[in-house]
């Protein structure tokens, strides 16, 4: 599925467009297929993992025309390392999805939310060690 950012990603502020991909329950895949030097990041479901809460901001919610009956997706991008266990999360900028309207924005958690959520989790402290290990 397509989406349009409607704030650029942080690093990336020439894409326009990125396409998600499921890869499992857990895992999906987000890209720009339209550029030669695309960019491509693994993302998780925070859900999965620990009690994540957030407020999504006013201004994001305006912006993806979110609302009340609003379908969105909420994830976090991972670095990958071998073995799985030693992957790291940034769950303080999580990638909002709203699924209505195709378009998404990655915001930065502030005051409560940053305080409960780091820039680089490590994996392991959330899954079973041998199902880390085995992956």
């Amino acid at each position: 599925m397509q989406f349009e950012l409607k704030l650029p990603l942080l690093g990336f502020e020439s894409i326009k467009q990125m396409k998600l991909t499921k890869i499992d329950d857990i895992f999906m895949q987000l890209e720009n297929d339209t550029d030669d030097n695309k960019p491509s990041f693994t993302l998780i479901n925070p859900f999965v993992l620990k009690p994540y809460e957030i407020d999504i901001p006013d201004s994001v919610l305006a912006l993806l025309e979110i609302n009340e009956n609003s379908n969105i997706l909420i994830f976090n991008i991972v670095v990958i390392h071998k073995p799985l266990n030693k992957s790291t999360i940034n769950f303080l900028a999580p990638l909002i999805f709203n699924t209505d309207t195709n378009t998404m924005v990655q915001t930065i958690l502030d005051g409560k939310a940053a305080q409960n959520h780091g820039m680089s989790e490590c994996i392991g402290d959330f899954l079973n060690q041998g199902e880390a290990e085995n992956a």
